[in-house]
C-alpha cells in the first residue's frame, strides 16, 4: 500500500506498507519534497518496493485513484505479470460522495447549511454551553476537509440532535443572548426552525447512509474486505432505491454517480473472484452467477496460475465447492458458512481442494483500501511534533517504523514479553501497550542483536534496574558526567530515559552503555542485570 502525507514542515513524505492477514506492518518513507511525482517516478518507487517485498508475495498493489497512480499501476501489471493494481476502495467511495456534493444541488445546499450552524455553535464558547445543556453533553461533529463522509456525518448527528436544537434557537437563553441579534445568528436560527431544512437533511441521508456503510466496512481493521465489497455495494444501491420508495427519477442521479465511479475504477476482478470464493454468499439463493463476476474470476485465475495442469485441477475443485461435495458439504461446514471468517473457513473445510483452498485463501485474506497508511499519519503526527519539528526525514522514518510495528507486535502475547518491568514513562509513543508483569519478577532474557525493537526493551530493563540499585546521585554532577559538553545553564535536550529510547541502531546502544553504564567510577557494586 502507498500514500502521501504532508508533515509540520510542508515536505511531502510517501508512506509504503505491507498488509497481510496479521495487520499492516509499515515498511519505510521517502521525502518526495523535490520529486515531480510523474508516472516514471510513481511508477519506479511502486516497481522497487514490489522488488523489496518479493514479486512473488505480492498480490495487490493498492493506492489512491490520482491519474498518475492510475497510469503508474497499468504500467506495473505490465511489467510483474503475476499481481494486480487496484485502487483504495474507501477513497473511491469518498469520491462518491463528493459527487452527490457537487452534482446534486439539494446536496449542496444543505450540506452548506449544516457547516453554516456547527461553525457559528462551535466559534463561540457561550453557545457551546448552551448547546450541550440542550443535548446532555452531546456534541456536534463539524466538518472536515480532508474526509466528504464526514459532511454527512454531520447531517446525520444533526438530525438526530434535532428536537434539542430547536429548543435551544426557541429558549430564553438564546432569544436574551448578543448572538440572536445579529446577522449570521438571524440566519442560523431561521435554518434550524425551518421544517424544511430537516426534510432536506433526510433526503440527503437516504442517498449517502448506505454508501457510509460500505465506507466503514472498507475502512476496517476487523477483518478483510475484500471478500465482502462487491455484495456490499450492489445492497447499497438496491437500499438506496427502496430508501426513495422505487421512484426512478429520484434514485437515479444517485446510481448514475455510484455507477460511472464504480464501472470506471473501483470494480476489479479481485472483487468479483473474492465474491465468488466466499462460502458467505456462494450458497445464497440471491447469489449472483453472471457474466461479470465469472470474468472476474477467470482473469484472477489466469494472471495467478500460470501452470495449466493446475489450473485444470482448480476449474475440477470448483465444481466441488459450487456443489458443497465433499468436506464442502459437511453438517459443520454449512453452519459456518456465516458464522466463520471466509479464510478460517476455507483453511478448515478446503484440505480436499488444495489448490483452490490457496486461490481463495490468498484473495480472501486481501484488504481493499489503503486505510493503513492514513492511520500511520498518526503515528508521524506523534513522533514529528511541534518540539521535535527537525528531525531529519531518516530519522523520523526509524522511529515511525518502531512506533508502527511495535503497535502490531504487541497485538499478540509473547512470552519473552510479559517479563519486562512495566514501562512507565512519558513516551508512549514508543512504548504503548506492552503488557507486563510486576517488577519483582525479574526473568533474564536473551539479547537478540537482530532484532532492535527487543534490544530498545531489553535495555530498558537493564538501565531502570541500575537505576533501582544504585545511590541516586547530586543532579549537578549527573549533568556534568552525562552533558560535559553543554554549558551549566543550557536546558537538557531530552530526558536520559527519552534519550535511550530513542536509540535505534546496535551501534549506538553499545556505545551508550559503554559510556554511560559500564564505565562509571562510582564503584558500586553491579548485578547481573546490569552487567
Amino acid at each position: 500500500m502507498s500514500d502521501g502525507w504532508t508533515d509540520r514542515k510542508r515536505r511531502s513524505i510517501c508512506n509504503f506498507l505491507v498488509n497481510s492477514p496479521k495487520g499492516t506492518v509499515f515498511m519505510y518513507s521517502l521525502d518526495t519534497s523535490d520529486i515531480s511525482k510523474t508516472t516514471d517516478k510513481v511508477f519506479e518507487m511502486l516497481d522497487e518496493m514490489v522488488g523489496t517485498v518479493g514479486e512473488e508475495n505480492v498480490i495487490q498493489v493498492i493506492t489512491n485513484n490520482a491519474a498518475n497512480y492510475k497510469a503508474a499501476g497499468k504500467r506495473l501489471m505490465e511489467k510483474r505479470k503475476h499481481l494486480y493494481w487496484t485502487p483504495c476502495a474507501a477513497h473511491c467511495i469518498d469520491l462518491m460522495l463528493e459527487d452527490f456534493e457537487k452534482h446534486i444541488p439539494l446536496h449542496k445546499t444543505t450540506i452548506s447549511s449544516g457547516r453554516k450552524i456547527t461553525t457559528f455553535i462551535y466559534a463561540r464558547t457561550m453557545l457551546i454551553s448552551i448547546l450541550r445543556n440542550f443535548t446532555k453533553g452531546r456534541d456536534l461533529i463539524r466538518p472536515a476537509t480532508t474526509r466528504f463522509a464526514t459532511s454527512y456525518l454531520t447531517l446525520a448527528c444533526l438530525n438526530e440532535n434535532k428536537g434539542a436544537l430547536m429548543n435551544m434557537f426557541s429558549s430564553k437563553e438564546w432569544t436574551e443572548s448578543k448572538f440572536s441579534s445579529i446577522r449570521d445568528g438571524k440566519q442560523v436560527e431561521n435554518c434550524v426552525l425551518d421544517n424544511g431544512f430537516w426534510k432536506n437533511i433526510v433526503t440527503c441521508l437516504q442517498a449517502a447512509a448506505p454508501l457510509i456503510k460500505v465506507l466503514r466496512l472498507v475502512d476496517s481493521d476487523e477483518k478483510p474486505a475484500m471478500g465482502f465489497i462487491y455484495e456490499a455495494m450492489n445492497c447499497g444501491r438496491e437500499r438506496i432505491k427502496q430508501n426513495f420508495n422505487n421512484v426512478k427519477k429520484s434514485y437515479e442521479p444517485i446510481w448514475n454517480i455510484i455507477d460511472e465511479r464504480w464501472e470506471a475504477q473501483l470494480h476489479r476482478p479481485l472483487h468479483a473472484a473474492a465474491y465468488y470464493v466466499n462460502p458467505h454468499f456462494r450458497y445464497s439463493p440471491s447469489f449472483q452467477n453472471d457474466y461479470f463476476v465469472k470474468d472476474g474470476l477467470f482473469k484472477c485465475l489466469d494472471r495467478f496460475i500460470l501452470d495449466e495442469d493446475t489450473r485444470s485441477t482448480i476449474d475440477r475443485q470448483m465444481v466441488d465447492f459450487s456443489e458443497a461435495r465433499g468436506m464442502f458439504g459437511l453438517n459443520s461446514a454449512k453452519a459456518n458458512r456465516e458464522k466463520m471468517s471466509p479464510a478460517d473457513w476455507w483453511l478448515a473445510y478446503g484440505d480436499g481442494c488444495p489448490e483452490l483452498q490457496k486461490f481463495a485463501i490468498r484473495i480472501l485474506s486481501l484488504t481493499c483500501s489503503s486505510s493503513g497508511c492514513e492511520r500511520n499519519w498518526n503515528a508521524f503526527e506523534m513522533v514529528h511534533t511541534k518540539r521535535r519539528n527537525r528531525l531529519h526525514q531518516k530519522k523520523m522514518n526509524a522511529l515511525v517504523y518502531v512506533k508502527s510495528n511495535l503497535k502490531l507486535r504487541n497485538k499478540e502475547k509473547r512470552s519473552h514479553v510479559s517479563s519486562f518491568d512495566d514501562m512507565h514513562s512519558d513516551d508512549e509513543w514508543i512504548t504503548e501497550g506492552i503488557d507486563v508483569e510486576d517488577e519483582e519478577d525479574e526473568v533474564e532474557q536473551p539479547l537478540y542483536v537482530n532484532d532492535k525493537k527487543s534490544i530498545i526493551l531489553f535495555i530498558h530493563k537493564i538501565y531502570t534496574s541500575s537505576a533501582r540499585q544504585e545511590p541516586v546521585e547530586n543532579p549537578r554532577q549527573s549533568r556534568a558526567r552525562d552533558f560535559p559538553h553543554l554549558p551549566p545553564n543550557q536546558t537538557l535536550p531530552l530526558p536520559r530515559r527519552r534519550r535511550l529510547l530513542l536509540l535505534h541502531s546496535l551501534e549506538a546502544l553499545l556505545h551508550y552503555l559503554r559510556q554511560d553504564l559500564l564505565q562509571r567510577d562510582d564503584g558500586t557494586e553491579r548485578s547481573d542485570a546490569t552487567r
